[in-house]
């Protein structure tokens, strides 16, 4: 029986990850699906764990990215609808059951994403942080009145005659892809988000998960040049506003903790006092910490709020904290790619 669905994973040197995997999907109660992985030049061959699950797996000559393995794979695709799984997620029994029936009962519907859900196994700090910032981005404080949303492949389902048509991911992007997929799908059709269609992913440390945001702001700053627009896609003129407030804060708190710190090592080697000048100087770069603070507060109130429920006084102002750390890798993504701009 030919498939209904088309599963595309890229992997590249997947391991463990894509097992469990394969474990999930073998576990589905929708059955009318293939799956076809994407090996982008792995050092390891791709392994398959799970007997009773049928797997094709075309393999890439090198490294070239996740959307030249998400192509490869898609273009061995034999479904009607293609949907498209990160390596490092695992499947409820029911996620495809609620793809399929949602193309099934609406002839309209070309593209839809999901989510990864809130809970993680883990019970260090950073991977509970970063699954309850995504939830409350995407559930909580989404635009709801944009009319599409990132075509996310964490979990995301597109026809496969639009996505031929409109000749798969580019190459070009190896981080942000999905983004500039989402751009060329909504200039013709909507892309539906829908909650209900879930994935479990569990989220690495801090400083991996920062290396990739670097990456990714710095190819949202390539689609920002061309684009000179602010979108619920890639980020909002509001989560901007709340990136530079946060960046703002650490820079004036750094910037008094700095001066501070030099002249009270200065001034205690000489045996001398602080002036006057220099403490009131010291004190208006903490009220300007202090300002900006309120400001990246009030910007991510929904956040905050929520997180409080979920996790207490304590973990919110982690949160707060780390976030804005975050924000600072963001911005300095993005600042790299201008400033190579003007180089060359």
């Amino acid at each position: 029986m030919k498939p209904y669905l088309s599963v595309v994973i890229p992997a590249y040197n997947a391991g463990e990850k894509l097992s469990k995997l394969f474990v999930s999907l073998s576990r589905s109660k929708y059955k009318n699906f293939e799956v076809i992985v994407g090996d982008d030049g792995s050092e390891e061959s791709v392994k398959l764990k799970v007997k009773s699950l049928k797997v094709r797996i075309v393999r890439l000559d090198k490294n070239r990215g996740p959307a030249a393995a998400r192509n490869a794979a898609a273009r061995l695709a034999k479904g009607r609808v293609l949907v498209f799984l990160d390596s490092d997620v695992e499947v409820y029994a029911d996620t495809f059951t609620r793809i399929a029936e949602k193309f099934e009962h609406d002839h309209d519907l070309t593209a839809l994403t999901g989510v990864w859900d809130k809970h993680q196994r883990t019970r260090d700090f950073f991977p509970q942080f970063k699954a309850l910032r995504d939830w409350s981005y995407w559930t909580n404080e989404r635009d709801r009145d944009g009319y599409y949303y990132l075509f996310s492949t964490r979990i995301a389902a597109l026809k496969r005659d639009v996505f031929l048509r409109l000749g798969g991911f580019n190459e070009a992007f190896r981080q942000m892809e999905d983004v500039e997929m989402t751009y060329r799908i909504a200039r013709r059709y909507a892309i539906i988000f829908a909650d209900d269609v879930r994935v479990h992913h569990e989220f690495e440390g801090f400083f991996k998960v920062a290396r990739k945001y670097f990456w990714r702001s710095f190819y949202w700053s390539r689609m920002y040049r061309e684009r000179r627009k602010f979108d619920p896609v890639a980020t909002t003129m509001w989560e901007t506003l709340a990136a530079l407030s946060g960046v703002a804060t650490v820079g004036f708190a750094v910037w008094a903790a700095g001066i501070a710190l030099g002249l009270l090592i200065v001034f205690s080697i000489k045996g001398e006092v602080l002036s006057g000048a220099m403490i009131e100087a010291i004190v208006l770069l903490c009220i300007g910490a202090g300002i900006f603070l309120g400001i990246h507060v009030f910007f991510l109130r929904k956040f905050l709020g929520f997180v409080y429920k979920e996790k207490g006084i304590v973990f919110t102002l982690k949160s707060l904290g780390v976030g804005m750390m975050l924000y600072c890798v963001i911005l300095l993504g993005s600042a790299y790619f201008f400033l190579r701009k003007s180089i060359s």
